[in-house]
Formats: C-alpha cells, sequence, structure tokens
C-alpha cells in the first residue's frame, strides 16, 4: 500500500467543488429526512406504526424498481440535467410533504404518493451521480475524488443525523422537511454550473440499451460475483441495524443509548475511512475491496456474544473504515473498467443486485430472532457475510484484477513480485 503522490488539490478544480457541495448539501438534508419524517408520521392524528412502515416502504421501493429505468436514461442524455431533474422532483416531494405535516391534515394516500416520488428521484440521481465523477475529475485522479466525495457525504450524513433531533424538537417535524426540500433546491442550483457533456441522441430503443448495459455487467466476472455478495451481505447488516441490533441492544446492552453510541461509531468509521481510501493506493483492489468485507461481521458476531459495548463500538468504528475502503475501491474500479458510454446502466444492475435481498432481510430478521433467539440470529447474519465473503473470493477475476500503473510509474502492476502482492494486501486490509 502507498499513498498518492504530491498533486495540485482536487478543492482547487472548481467543478469538483461543485459537485462536491450539491452532494454535501443534499446529503445534509437527507440526514434530517430520515428522522424527520418518521416523527411527522408519528405525529399525526390516528397515526401507528403500521402506517409509518407503509409510507417508508413506499419510499424505498420505487429505488429499487426504477434503478435500471435510472441507468438507462442517464446514459442517454446529460447526466448533470438529469440530476437537476431528479433533485428538483425530490425538493418538490419533501415540500409536498412538509406542507401535509404542517397543515395537520395529511391523508395517508398523499403521504404514501409522495413517498414514492422522493423515493423515484433518488433512483433517477443515484446511477446519473455514478457516471457524472469521470467526467468531471481525471481519472488517474478517480479514487482520490470518491474518497474525498465519501468524506463530505459521510460527515453530512453524521451532521444532518445528530442535527434531526434537534431540529425536529425545535422548530418541528414539519419544517425539518422543509430543510430537506430546500437542500434538494440548492443542489440542483450548484448542479446546473457543471460543465458536463451532453450526450448524442441513440437510435436504440431503451430495451435495447438495457440489454446492452446488461451484457456489460455480466461480461466483467468480478463485476457481477462482488454484486451477488453484496446482494446477501447487505441483506444480513440490514437485519442487524434495523432489527437484530435494536433488539439486543434493549435486551442487553441497555437500550437506545448503547446502540446510539454504537451507530455512531460506525458513522465515524465511514469518515476516517473514506478519507484513508482518498490517498492509498493497491495493485489488486476488488482483492482488498472483498477482503475489507470480512471486518463487518465482527461487530454482529460480538453482538451475539453479548460482548461489552466499548468492544462493539470499536469493532463498529473498524467496520466503518473498511466498509468505504471497499466503496471507494468499488466504484473507482468501476469507473475505470466499464466504458463511460454504459456506466449509469452497469451501476444501475450493481445497485439493483446489491439491495435486492435488502428487504428480505429486514422481513425475516424479527421471525428469526422469534425463532431461535436474537443471539443466535445474530450469529448467522455474521456466519452468512463471512461465507459469502469467502465466496467471492474463488472467482479469479476478483483475486487477480490489477489497477493501471500510477502516474511516473516504470512498471505495471502484473509486474509486482507476489510477495509483494501480499504484503501490500495486508497492510491494506489491516
Amino acid at each position: 500500500m502507498s499513498t498518492s503522490p504530491d498533486r495540485s488539490s482536487l478543492w482547487g478544480d472548481q467543478q469538483f467543488l461543485l459537485l462536491a457541495a450539491a452532494r454535501t448539501i443534499s446529503v445534509l438534508g437527507n440526514g434530517f429526512a430520515r428522522v424527520a419524517l418518521a416523527f411527522a408520521v408519528l405525529g399525526l392524528p390516528g397515526a401507528t406504526p403500521g402506517r409509518l412502515s407503509l409510507v417508508v416502504a413506499c419510499q424505498a421501493l420505487p429505488q429499487l424498481v426504477f434503478i435500471l429505468i435510472g441507468g438507462v436514461i442517464a446514459d442517454r442524455m446529460s447526466r448533470a440535467r438529469l440530476m437537476v431533474g431528479a433533485d428538483i422532483v425530490g425538493a418538490a416531494a419533501y415540500a409536498g410533504l412538509a406542507g401535509l405535516v404542517l397543515s395537520g391534515h395529511a391523508p395517508l394516500i398523499l403521504l404514501c404518493v409522495l413517498a414514492v416520488v422522493a423515493g423515484t428521484a433518488t433512483a433517477l440521481f443515484s446511477p446519473a451521480m455514478a457516471g457524472l465523477v469521470p467526467l468531471v475529475v481525471e481519472e488517474d485522479r478517480l479514487q482520490e475524488a470518491n474518497g474525498l466525495l465519501r468524506v463530505c457525504t459521510n460527515s453530512s450524513l453524521l451532521l444532518g443525523l445528530t442535527l434531526s433531533g434537534v431540529a425536529v424538537a425545535w422548530i418541528g417535524a414539519g419544517w425539518a422537511l422543509a430543510l430537506n426540500a430546500a437542500s434538494f433546491a440548492v443542489s440542483a442550483f450548484l448542479t446546473t454550473r457543471l460543465r458536463a457533456p451532453g450526450r448524442a441522441a441513440k437510435g436504440s430503443s431503451g430495451w435495447d440499451d438495457l440489454k446492452e448495459g446488461w451484457r456489460e455487467f455480466t461480461s466483467r466476472q468480478w463485476l457481477w460475483v462482488v454484486v451477488a455478495q453484496y446482494a446477501v451481505v447487505v441483506a444480513a447488516l440490514n437485519a442487524n441495524v434495523g432489527v437484530l441490533g435494536p433488539l439486543l441492544a434493549e435486551e442487553d446492552l441497555g437500550g437506545a443509548t448503547a446502540w446510539s453510541v454504537i451507530v455512531a461509531a460506525q458513522a465515524l468509521g465511514t469518515i476516517a475511512g473514506a478519507g484513508l481510501a482518498a490517498r492509498v493506493r493497491v495493485n489488486r483492489p476488488i482483492l482488498v475491496a472483498v477482503l475489507a468485507t470480512f471486518p463487518a461481521a465482527l461487530p454482529i458476531a460480538l453482538l451475539a456474544a453479548s460482548a461489552p459495548v466499548w468492544l462493539i463500538a470499536v469493532a463498529m468504528f473498524s467496520s466503518g473504515i473498511t466498509s468505504d475502503l471497499f466503496g471507494v475501491l468499488w466504484s473507482t474500479t468501476i469507473q475505470r473498467e466499464v466504458p463511460e458510454e454504459a456506466l449509469s446502466r452497469v451501476s444501475s444492475y450493481d445497485w439493483f443486485g446489491s439491495l435486492a435481498f435488502a428487504p428480505l432481510g429486514l422481513l425475516v430478521a424479527g421471525p428469526a430472532a422469534d425463532a431461535i433467539g436474537t443471539q443466535k440470529a445474530l450469529a448467522g447474519c455474521a456466519a452468512v457475510i463471512a461465507l459469502a465473503t469467502c465466496a467471492a473470493l474463488f472467482s479469479p477475476q476478483v483475486r487477480k484484477l490489477t489497477a493501471p500503473p500510477r502516474p511516473g510509474s516504470q512498471h505495471m502492476p502484473e509486474a509486482t513480485p507476489p510477495a509483494a502482492t501480499s504484503r501490500t494486501v495486508d497492510e491494506e486490509t489491516a
């Protein structure tokens, strides 16, 4: 492992700065919305946990259903323009939710419709964002850019989540949702300032584009293998964070305070991990990324063993570091290896596959805890993560895909002696 050579900072690049500012402000608002939406729905007359689940599901489902369509559209038009449109739609949806909550009259059907609109905006935005970074940043600085963007967004999300409870208490959930709507509007304005190229009109149909994206996706073994791995990993992580972890914290660790400490430790770890990933250089990025998944199982195993809160928090901090190390190496490799004209479609298949089982993880976690106990269910989640990661390592492309040489390098990565490669991986995952 090494760090990147000294070069002029990306913060001096106006286009990158605009992109980072837009994402930071938008994610800050989303941090508010995660808490504000729940309290807004629960604060309405006649509110029940079932109503909250329905509204949240209406927001989450379109993100999975429409993500592939978002990838096709993003590869057929200006990605920056699509992001602006998605931000405007998101701003309108959250402004509508805020208006309903502030009025005190919020029919469930209207809440669900606006939640669907907000989720659809996210489905259109995400593939476009994944494909925009290579149009703004030079190829040899993609990893640094992805790392810095994650530092900004992780820090912003942590700040938003931290301040959201205070905002809801001081100004109310409706006004907190209005702040999120405003953040989308500011993000849209900043994105309009980006000088991203447009796209030539295509003669093919959207269905043909979707099939072409599938061919690009399936032609790379390392890509579909890791997406299959993460379909399982994300389901297990969702079960832990959404259901099993809070259950065990309530049963054995002292309740919400202990769980908040554990979750905050992971959030801090993601910030540190993104900063590290912006600078490290590895010869085999996908191998390192897959190995970096193993630490995600450790805090879940410690929860299953009813370990002390401080030890679980340390493990969560470490898993936060390695999760963002994975994220930066993964995003950068896709941006380098996939043709730019198909990048958003391939990214949408990545999103779709990785999230495919996420609702299932939440659905079965509660019944599993009832049937076999929370600790055994957590142990099962840890084992599933470890087994899925081991299975991914059987792929030759996962183990052998190499990064391009660094600027000024005299040797191709493939020429690295085996012993040196082993040290690089060991150092990277330590």
